[in-house]
């Protein structure tokens, strides 16, 4: 997370008064319920995911349109958001190419929170904003592809989709969010893990065939709004994903969640992530999650945050307590030395951006 000052000063050479200056937003995610590989009506094989969206995280982004030529970014190195930038110039037809992009978020990189997409859909609503252009999330999700390679369906944050993240489309519309959900979630290795390094992961036959009651299951889930099949499929996936990029202490988790009654499991199939998963309509939820904490530690896990998935019904969520870094190559995955809480208190987004950009250490109310 970087601690760019949002609201920095941009040199008056760098704006062109003629054009407006452009604002995106973009929530981020915790992992998937989801990922494997899709069978379509033409029996062509599609790999797709099912993001578990959280506005817990968040990127922001203003774009200055100018004459240089080129897109320059701050952070200086935010290559992808810059490139999307560059695509939507050019989507839009733009007057000028070239553009001054501030990003701003609260989103550790390399963990599989969706940081990258979340910059660079951002950075994307800002450049069409600039021009006048309200870009559809289809869009967004192809321009975002063609700047990033794969990407998270951060973009379609008002629903459920099964998305073909190396394609930039929608597979499956669910029309509706995910059932309300409380997510305990932390992470496995603080160093993170490189998507775009590693090769996609290879599915076995059976593995293909398993897939495809487990979304069969998602829609099912979704129509009914049950928690708990939303649980099971997640930790059929989870378990699958264990041959491809395995999460440490993975049987004692499972084990674990059993025990405390969390409806499932889920993880960040292309990250360090893990999140235990529990029916936010449980009457005894904050003993359930008081009790897979005290477990979690036995096993060595002790920074945990707590936060809901989105929903239909709420625009306010629980942000994780993540302090500023001015440390640029944390983004590089050096150790998450910064975080100083598990839990912040349910606070309002909007042009209030003060747990995202203050500049002094933030500290958790417990709730």
């Amino acid at each position: 997370m970087e601690n760019v000052n949002y609201f920095s000063p941009v040199f008056s050479d760098s704006v062109n008064p003629r054009f407006g200056v452009g604002s995106g937003v973009s929530i981020g995610h915790h992992g998937e319920i989801f990922q494997g590989v899709y069978v379509n009506d033409g029996g062509k094989l599609q790999r797709g995911l099912v993001s578990l969206m959280s506005e817990a995280f968040r990127a922001e982004a203003s774009f200055y349109p100018n004459t240089s030529g080129v897109v320059s970014t701050e952070p200086a190195w935010k290559e992808k958001a810059a490139c999307a930038a560059e695509l939507t110039l050019d989507y839009c037809n733009a007057p000028v190419s070239g553009g001054h992009l501030v990003i701003k978020n609260n989103i550790p990189s390399a963990w599989g929170l969706g940081s990258s997409t979340s910059d660079v859909t951002a950075a994307i609503r800002a450049v069409g904003a600039a021009f006048g252009h309200a870009l559809s999330p289809r869009v967004v999700a192809d321009l975002a592809v063609k700047a990033e390679i794969a990407s998270d369906p951060v973009m379609f944050s008002d629903r459920a989709v099964l998305f073909a993240q190396r394609e930039g489309v929608v597979l499956e519309d669910f029309s509706r969010h995910l059932p309300p959900l409380e997510i305990l979630g932390f992470n496995t290795d603080p160093a993170g893990y490189d998507t775009l390094g590693a090769p996609p992961a290879r599915y076995s036959w059976w593995e293909i065939e398993a897939f495809r009651p487990l979304i069969g299951l998602l829609r099912k889930a979704v129509i009914t709004q049950d928690p708990r099949l939303v649980g099971y499929v997640a930790s059929a996936s989870a378990r699958i994903n264990q041959r491809h990029l395995p999460k440490p202490h993975f049987a004692q988790l499972e084990a674990l969640t059993t025990e405390v009654g969390a409806v499932g499991l889920q993880v960040a199939h292309s990250g360090t992530i893990v999140g235990l998963l529990f029916d936010r309509a449980a009457v005894n939820l904050d003993y359930q999650i008081a009790e897979a904490k005290k477990q979690l530690a036995r096993i060595g896990i002790t920074l945990t945050w707590r936060l809901h998935s989105s929903t239909e019904h709420e625009t306010k969520k629980t942000q994780i307590a993540l302090g500023p870094i001015r440390d640029e190559t944390w983004e590089r995955h050096s150790s998450p030395s910064h975080i100083v809480g598990s839990e912040f208190s349910e606070s309002e987004f909007g042009s209030d951006l003060t747990l995202i950009t203050s500049t002094t250490p933030l500290h958790p109310t417990v709730v």
